[in-house]
């Protein structure tokens, strides 16, 4: 295995064991921080005009992340 590799090995696990913190430190009673559920609901909602630009975002962040990651 390539250091390369377990670099990011390791990057994605911290990001994720992050994530997972910030997430039980919203879900305590009254916690001011936001949950992911939260923001994604107030990104889901976001339009310009008639236009779900919010949605469109998200499409868009998933389809980069699946060409990026699980398109082999």
């Amino acid at each position: 295995m390539s250091v390369t590799r377990i670099v990011a090995i390791g990057a994605f696990a911290m990001i994720t064991v992050l994530g997972s913190a910030i997430e039980m430190v919203a879900r305590r009673p009254g916690s001011k921080v936001p949950t992911l559920a939260d923001i994604a609901g107030f990104v889901m909602r976001y339009q310009a005009g008639r236009i779900p630009v919010g949605r469109i975002a998200v499409c868009g962040f998933w389809w980069w992340l699946g060409w990026h990651f699980f398109a082999r």
